[in-house]
């Protein structure tokens, strides 16, 4: 469990207590904080987990994966996988359980300027955004419109002002620049000019990453720092389930690691469409082809810093729509998260989208579901858990915001209960009930540890009716909608200095205002 006590202590008083309460709390002390240990949550037994482990080993062995550049086939046949008469490449059994003798166990994702970095180990949790959502939800007007560049960049600094948003992987694509170049050296510039906090990123070609990483060198201040402190990884789809590589996405890997890039092995088969439809097959079928992803990357640079990605996701089987809020969507990323554990890997998985177009009820129930039990399960990283709507189609500020709060109460589960000496609380129990004043209101103990206990939201009212008419009856949406405007009204912490980004836009076409 994650321990954290704070001694309470009598010295100066009440006032001197409420002084220290009205302070910033130390980052360790903090109620809820990024890396914190999940794990407690077990969907699958020991065996179940073998059993799935043996079945993905077989599939590997047995069937393989096609569509491999040329490339790939060269590196992973050099490893010691086959190539078949069919296309197909196959991985023994020998070399997997090698492979993942020696892979990365332990990868830093870093931040620009080193105070947010994440370190991925365990069952240590982070939540982040995600996805790549074509649509902005327009909460005033009830409706969808196209996301921008601008979009990109106010969600970046959005971001960069939520304690519970731990990292910024692109959440959604900039419509408005046709060029798929442009669009990928601008997501890039956009995000990082919104946020310190590690980002991750996509490339639609492979010719795209060599510009990207001299952009992030001209960032780094150099490729020297740039490569000692990579603080925006490669986001890369590189199988088209079920049981192919995605032939340029690999291309993309392959000059990512080269580039000392950190890289998402992103598996994300549909069950019952590109994968099988029941919640075991998907994740099967998930650890083979991020077992071939990891074979792949450590024949390229063995321990090259990745991520085992499984992100299986859900169907409604009566319309073939994706159904990302389901309680099986939340089973299959925890189920995922066994896996990450079983291989001692550094994984992650989606949780915390919504299939509901707005941020409402629906959207609370479901964000909630799978953003708690990812972090019980203790997937280091849980990708999309923040503002999207509309199986993915959607994002949504006003409700990356509300996030900040249910990420927050779900940080708070992932804690869990410290059970010691002093929070037993015999003492306070003797104290308040032989000759104390019959409760517990008020008394040393409780305003010691009513900071760092507590998780108190910002957002959500626990007001009484009477008190919430007096305040003007405010309702969650308008509150979000004031923070959104209050922070994007500000100067953006993560803004390049001016010789830079002039630097920057002498050199590539940026599509943001100066």
């Amino acid at each position: 469990m994650n321990e954290q006590t704070r001694t309470p202590s009598r010295s100066g008083g009440r006032s001197a207590r409420r002084a220290a309460r009205a302070s910033a709390l130390p980052e360790h002390l903090r109620p809820v904080r990024p890396g914190m240990e999940g794990g407690v949550l077990k969907v699958l037994t020991d065996v179940q987990v073998e059993q799935i482990h043996q079945a993905a080993l077989t599939a590997l062995e047995t069937i393989g994966l096609a569509d491999a550049p040329q490339s790939g086939i060269d590196y992973l046949v050099g490893a010691g996988c086959t190539l078949g008469d069919d296309g197909r490449i196959r991985f023994p059994r020998a070399l997997v359980e090698d492979t993942l003798a020696n892979a990365n166990r332990s990868v830093t994702l870093y931040s620009r300027d080193g105070k947010t970095d994440l370190e991925l180990s365990g069952t240590r949790v982070h939540y982040g955004t995600a996805g790549a959502a074509v649509s902005m939800v327009d909460i005033e007007g009830n409706a969808y419109r196209d996301s921008t560049v601008q979009d990109l960049h106010d969600a970046a600094r959005i971001c960069q002002e939520l304690d519970n948003i731990h990292f910024v992987q692109r959440p959604m694509v900039c419509r408005d620049i046709a060029d798929n170049l442009e669009m990928d050296l601008n997501t890039i510039y956009a995000a990082c000019s919104g946020t310190f906090k590690h980002i991750g990123t996509s490339f639609t070609e492979p010719s795209h990453v060599p510009p990207a990483l001299e952009m992030l060198h001209m960032i780094a201040g150099g490729e020297d720092k740039y490569r000692e402190r990579p603080f925006v990884s490669n986001s890369n789809c590189f199988v088209v389930p079920p049981m192919k590589f995605a032939t340029e996405s690999c291309e993309v890997m392959e000059l990512c690691i080269k580039g000392g890039m950190p890289v998402l092995l992103l598996s994300a088969g549909m069950a019952g469409a590109t994968a099988p439809s029941t919640i075991a097959g998907a994740i099967t079928q998930a650890t083979a082809e991020c077992l071939a992803g990891l074979v792949y990357v450590n024949a390229v640079s063995l321990g090259a810093p990745a991520i085992f990605g499984t992100w299986p996701f859900g169907l409604d089987l009566r319309t073939g729509a994706m159904s990302i809020g389901s309680g099986e969507q939340a089973l299959l990323t925890a189920g995922c998260a066994q896996m990450h554990h079983f291989y001692n890997l550094p994984g992650g998985a989606a949780a915390g989208a919504s299939d509901s177009k707005l941020p409402d009820m629906q959207a609370g129930w479901e964000q909630m579901c799978s953003n708690v039990m990812a972090g019980l399960s203790g997937v280091n990283m849980v990708y999309e858990a923040a503002g999207m709507h509309a199986s993915l189609l959607g994002f949504c500020f006003e409700s990356l915001i509300l996030a900040d709060d249910l990420i927050g109460q779900a940080q708070r589960c992932v804690r869990g209960i410290e059970v010691t000496d002093e929070t037993l609380a015999l003492d306070q129990i003797a104290e308040v009930c032989m000759g104390g004043p019959g409760h517990y209101l008020g008394t040393d103990a409780t305003l010691s540890r009513m900071q760092a206990d507590y998780v108190y939201p910002t957002f959500g009212d626990r007001t009484s009716p009477k008190e919430w008419a007096e305040l003007g009856k405010p309702d969650l949406l308008s509150k979000a909608a004031a923070r959104k405007e209050e922070i994007l009204s500000s100067r953006p912490a993560a803004k390049f200095d001016p010789l830079l980004d002039s630097e920057i836009r002498s050199k590539f076409h940026i599509h943001l205002p100066a």
